[in-house]
């Protein structure tokens, strides 16, 4: 159902936005998602091989300081939101390789003005910091 100022109740309906201060809103919930370090880097690395794929150790390999059970459990949310595709080969042990979509392809664009922003700022915040901790 839908109220008269557009949000629904509705989880997942479609066409239309939501209360982004409610914890239960579906904007916010997929805004904790887009907004996670590893969710940032793992798109960033998946779109510079777009259209190719990576394996799951390469995946590793190129986000330094990501453990094995939070790359898991990225690539098993992003898949769930519809942002990475899985390919599994069945060798021994079976090969696992992940892709972008195209609507993970999109959030690249905007991540990226998000990470040239922290670049150009960084300096200035950590000034701040360091100001506000003395």
């Amino acid at each position: 159902m839908i109220g008269q100022d557009g949000t629904s109740a509705t989880p997942g309906e479609l066409e239309v936005t939501g209360n982004l201060f409610s914890p239960e809103c579906p904007t916010r919930q997929l805004l904790d998602r887009i907004g996670d370090k590893w969710t940032s880097m793992l798109i960033k690395v998946l779109a510079e091989v777009h259209p190719g794929e990576l394996g799951f150790a390469e995946l590793r390999r190129r986000t330094p300081g990501v453990s094995h059970k939070m790359l898991s459990q990225t690539l098993q949310s992003l898949r769930r939101d519809g942002l990475v595709t899985r390919r599994v080969e069945p060798t021994v042990p079976p090969r696992v390789y992940y892709a972008l979509t195209d609507l993970g392809l999109s959030l690249d664009t905007p991540l990226a003005g998000v990470r040239a922003w922290a670049e150009q700022h960084m300096a200035t915040v950590a000034r701040a910091r360091r100001r506000h901790d003395e």
